[in-house]
């Protein structure tokens, strides 16, 4: 009787990420002269989320996006990209202020009443040109990688120093001149 509750437990521990039904999906695609990065964050927005959303604190989803080219015996980061999406509800006005950052670089804040589209803002990214191709060997095969974290945590394994239970995903790609 000890051992299936020990699997359990131990299933719990290191199994979040996939209990916890988030999902990241990504593509990539090279084009003039640049690597453009899709990625979508699905079920992100628990409860535990959206109440820290409402609570007025700053609430922020950091992406971290690493170009990668395949080799034996380790693959190599070629580039890395940090992009965050941030929203903070104001209780007064009942407004969300959304903004998002890539590596530093932000985009003007919008305003809205809309939790649809906070929900979008922060977890949908279409085509972000993130990537130069300058360098990258033709018919070569590379892949982008994306992990994704939330601020503040919602886990209780927070103290956990691995990447147990952060969503992630990839897309590969050959690039062709």
């Amino acid at each position: 009787m000890k051992r299936p509750l020990l699997a359990g437990l131990l299933f719990g521990l290191f199994g979040v990420g996939v209990l916890a039904g988030e999902e990241l999906q990504v593509a990539a695609l090279a084009k003039d002269g640049q690597v453009h990065v899709s990625f979508r964050l699905l079920n992100a927005f628990t409860e535990e989320l959206w109440a820290a959303v409402h609570s007025g604190l700053p609430t922020t989803i950091t992406y971290q996006v690493e170009l990668r080219r395949q080799s034996f015996p380790f693959d190599r980061t070629v580039a890395s990209a940090t992009v965050t999406a941030s929203a903070r509800y104001d209780n007064l006005t009942r407004h969300h202020t959304l903004t998002r950052e890539v590596d530093g670089r932000g985009e003007e804040p919008r305003v809205t009443e809309d939790e649809n589209e906070v929900r979008v803002w922060m977890t949908e990214f279409e085509r972000l040109p993130l990537f130069s191709t300058d360098g990258l060997e033709a018919n070569e095969e590379y892949y982008v990688r994306v992990r994704a974290r939330t601020r503040p945590r919602t886990s209780w394994l927070f103290f956990w120093p691995w990447d147990r239970g952060v969503p992630s995903g990839s897309a590969r790609f050959t690039f062709v001149e």
